[in-house]
């Protein structure tokens, strides 16, 4: 059930993090890999700041997603 959880929590991060960075959609399997991503880097940051819920595990995931976004874009910006 942890991997259904991590899949889950991924996807509703990314798909928050794009949403909030406008940097547009990545599809299904690009937002759970950058809220899975995002998240990781979440938490190396922030630490257990906004707790361990499932609420604070997204918001963690969608700021982590957040900078991986603006990183990526910094890197692609003017490309295709």
């Amino acid at each position: 059930m942890g991997f259904l959880w991590t899949l889950i929590i991924g996807a509703v991060a990314g798909w928050l993090g794009a949403e909030i960075f406008k940097g547009g959609s990545l599809g299904l399997i690009g937002n759970i890999i950058v809220g899975i991503i995002g998240g990781a880097i979440g938490y190396w940051l922030l630490g257990a700041t906004f707790g361990t819920s499932v609420i604070g595990q997204i918001l963690t995931g969608a700021v982590g997603s957040i900078i991986l976004l603006a990183v990526i874009n910094l890197f692609t910006r003017g490309k295709a």
